[in-house]
């Protein structure tokens, strides 16, 4: 009777790469010279980030009114991209921490790109709680030091306040993370340096990385040890966030489903933003081997569940309005759907459970230029999502005496435009001086790719009877 070979599991990593592949793969873009390609990128990324730091310099000279509010509508535009890439930076931690926890090996070639994505989706939105406190140059007075201004202290009922200490919280565990998983290949870049100034310089980022078995097993237990820690981050975070709203009593905001609504929201939107920059990164620095159908797959099956619970929030939303029969909560959900931003919500709507609905099939999950689009499509549904829970609950006020109506101006959209020059300049540079995939943890799944192949030949020659 033939021997029953056990399914063979699908390789990480194609092209049976053996672990001085790896290396020269990962490292042959840092060493070389840019691609016309990348220079391009970061010119235009570059541009983007000067028009949007004179937005920001000229908003801080004249001051807040520079933007489109009013009395009735006091947040719009900005506290709206704030809640954009605060969510844009959960999928790092996500698939860095929470995949690691449970043991999903299909993470290590994307968890370094989605790592850094984090840091610099949250260097994004610390700028607007900077921005919105009109007087940015007093900053400082919101960190917790001692109190010399007498009896001033801080307002601690504040969102602003809520804001500062959720996003510099997570900054600093998620950039821990990002530093600790970065040693082994700082080690690795450090033996191939070929100038004293670069081999000091990772000598000194490596903290002295010897590759010892000791020195390995205080790695993975501190690596373990953030991982655990960062992951109620990914639900935390956000859900302070959600409190800037739920906290009021304005109608539309005012319900407990916004937490876990506004988590998976940013999940959803974390995990589209990943997927764009994986399939940039895979083209523009040719690691076709190491992000592979299979990456691109499992991302879009975890979009499609983010998906669902995120339609699935849209439809209680309406559901709660109607059942709690208040009349004012009726009508914001009504207006939202029939009002004058009816286009943005269909948008939001369009964007965020319909377009997911094609990632069902496998044909269109292979098809990278369409899952490109798709993710793109929905980053932008996410953006509307943020902007109709934000303005359309406010500019139909209580009263009808107080109805207004509301349109950004440049310099909003200005600041916004510098925000994405902020986040891709800074992922360009990360992708030219740093390994954009974690060569440690690929070489350790390494084996999947070799053990298809002996499996594929053990079949080629036959079973033994």
């Amino acid at each position: 009777m033939a021997e029953v070979l056990s399914p063979a599991r699908e390789p990480l990593v194609d092209g049976d790469k053996s672990y001085h592949d790896v290396t020269e793969d990962i490292c042959r873009p840092l060493e070389g010279r840019p691609t016309p390609l990348w220079w391009g990128g970061i010119t235009l990324s570059s541009l983007m980030l000067l028009a949007g730091a004179v937005a920001v310099g000229y908003q801080c000279l004249v001051g807040i009114g520079t933007w489109g509010l009013n009395r009735t509508v006091g947040w719009a535009f900005d506290i709206t991209n704030f809640v954009f890439w605060i969510g844009i930076g959960h999928a790092g931690t996500l698939i860095s921490a929470v995949l690691f926890l449970f043991r999903q090996r299909w993470r290590t070639s994307v968890n370094r790109s989605a790592e850094a994505m984090t840091i610099f989706a949250v260097m994004c939105a610390g700028i607007f709680p900077l921005i919105h406190m009109g007087r940015p140059w007093l900053a400082y007075w919101v960190l917790p030091y001692p109190n010399e201004r007498g009896p001033l202290w801080i307002n601690w009922r504040s969102p602003l306040l809520w804001d500062v200490f959720a996003i510099s919280t997570y900054f600093i565990i998620s950039f821990t993370f990002w530093l600790v998983g970065l040693l082994p290949d700082f080690a690795t870049l450090r033996d191939r340096a070929k100038t004293k100034t670069r081999k000091a310089l990772f000598n000194v980022l490596s903290l002295g990385w010897s590759g010892s078995v000791r020195t390995w097993q205080r790695y993975e237990l501190v690596y373990l040890l953030l991982a655990g820690l960062a992951t109620p981050l990914v639900f935390s975070v956000h859900t302070i966030v959600s409190f800037d709203f739920a906290t009021s009593v304005i109608p539309g905001w005012h319900t407990t489903i916004f937490p876990p609504y506004f988590v998976a929201g940013a999940i959803f939107s974390g995990l589209s933003m990943v997927l764009t920059l994986m399939l940039i990164a895979r083209k523009v620095m040719r690691l076709e081997d190491y992000i592979t159908k299979r990456h691109v797959g499992a991302m879009c099956k975890l979009i499609i569940g983010m998906g669902g619970i995120v339609g699935l929030a849209y439809g209680t939303e309406f559901f709660i309005a109607w059942y709690s029969g208040n009349a004012y909560e009726k009508f914001v959900f009504a207006n939202r759907a029939m009002g004058p931003f009816a286009w943005a919500y269909w948008t939001m709507v369009t964007c965020n459970v319909v377009t997911p609905q094609f990632l069902w099939f496998k044909k269109i999950r292979e098809n990278f230029l369409l899952v490109f689009l798709l993710s793109l499509l929905i980053n932008v549904g996410m953006w509307f999502e943020r902007f109709v829970i934000i303005v359309t609950s406010l500019h139909r006020d209580y009263l009808p005496s107080s109805w207004a109506d509301y349109s950004p101006t440049s310099i909003e959209i200005l600041t916004l435009v510098g925000s994405f020059g902020l986040f891709f300049t800074a992922f360009l540079v990360f992708c030219r001086f740093l390994p954009v995939i974690a060569m440690a943890e690929v070489k350790g799944v390494l084996g999947y790719a070799r053990r298809q192949a002996n499996e594929k030949a053990y079949e080629k020659e036959g079973a033994p009877s």
